[in-house]
């Protein structure tokens, strides 16, 4: 499959798992999980797109697993504004981490700091090429931001690592905030 659709059904896969699953006849369980079968039916996909996207997807965004119940599943890794648990433990930080965002957003981000927004945590990237490709899906002109997250820990601020890689914090305050 050419590399645009994927996007576009990997888009689909994440507004499905992470912000509306009702909207496509999805109920997720507490953890964020959905059966893969009900989940296929729901995307009107078949099992090899669905692993193609999941596969390829370079941020590593869903989750298949197969239950104790021996059914397999489906979910977002993190970034859902429905509620959802999904089980990480709390992590020791690097001490930078990165965030990526558009310039335009850097004048609120300096006086509130980053905030969640519509989402469970704040994202943030263990490197900058990461955050300049998150950072990127806004458009316009990318700022890099370095987050002071050693420091933020040692002050007694959380940090979860998701199966992906993710660093997610419930939010960064500015004074650990720098640019450039």
């Amino acid at each position: 499959m050419e590399y645009q659709q994927l996007v576009k059904i990997s888009k689909r896969m994440s507004k499905a798992l992470r912000h509306e699953p009702a909207r496509v006849g999805l109920t997720l369980d507490p953890a964020g999980w959905v059966p893969v079968t009900d989940f296929l039916a729901a995307m009107k996909i078949d099992r090899a797109t669905l692993d193609e996207v999941v596969g390829g997807n370079d941020k590593q965004r869903f989750a298949v697993a197969v239950g104790e119940d021996g059914v397999e599943r489906i979910r977002a890794n993190q970034g859902h504004s429905v509620p959802v648990e999904l089980g990480l433990a709390e992590a020791e930080p690097p001490e930078v981490l990165f965030h990526g965002t558009a310039a335009a957003a850097l004048s609120s981000i300096q006086a509130t700091g980053l905030n969640r927004g519509g989402r469970h945590h704040v994202h943030l990237s263990p490197d900058t090429a990461t955050a300049r490709r998150v950072g990127a899906r806004r458009g316009g002109a990318i700022v890099i931001l370095t987050v002071l997250a050693g420091e933020m820990a040692r002050a007694g601020h959380v940090f979860y690592r998701s199966d992906n890689g993710v660093w997610l914090s419930d939010a960064v305050p500015p004074e650990f905030i720098r640019t450039g």
